[in-house]
């Protein structure tokens, strides 16, 4: 899905966040998991998706900022590249629309939580998983190298 997609979807989901305040999305190759600038917030999760192979362990990364009135969330979705090839390079993930409207959710939640100081439940909406026919390779993940994909639990980095 587009980067334009992602955004409208975001838009969609952020319209009805604190009164008056406005949020954007922005989709950042450069920023660093568990290093959010000051007075950012963070959130990690792993979803699904598909690249020229399917993967259930794709890793994302939003830092998230309010400030007067003007929200910024900032996204990476991390790569992967084939285990099969020498030296191929690392690919983007593929989100299909239903896990994207998900992930959205869910960060929508941890908007709410954190920079809106909000009490909510948890969301128990799963992911579409892929079918998947080999195990997860750390060597060829961007996420394991930067060593946030290891983990086990769903949500990382609440």
């Amino acid at each position: 899905m587009a980067q334009s997609e992602w955004t409208q979807m975001f838009q969609n989901k952020t319209s009805y966040l604190g009164q008056g305040d406005s949020w954007r999305l922005e989709f950042d190759e450069n920023i660093e998991p568990e290093s959010p600038n000051q007075g950012w917030k963070e959130y990690i999760r792993k979803t699904c998706a598909r690249r020229s192979w399917p993967s259930n362990r794709v890793m994302v990364v939003f830092h998230m900022l309010l400030n007067y009135g003007q929200g910024t969330v900032k996204v990476r979705l991390f790569r992967q590249n084939c285990k099969r090839c020498t030296a191929a390079p690392m690919e983007r993930p593929s989100v299909t629309t239903e896990n994207i409207d998900i992930l959205l959710e869910k960060l929508v939640e941890k908007i709410r939580i954190k920079c809106y100081n909000e009490k909510l439940g948890t969301n128990q909406r799963r992911f579409r998983t892929v079918d998947v026919k080999s195990p997860h390779e750390p060597s060829h993940c961007e996420a394991c190298i930067k060593g946030i994909c290891t983990r086990n639990s769903a949500n990382v980095g609440f």
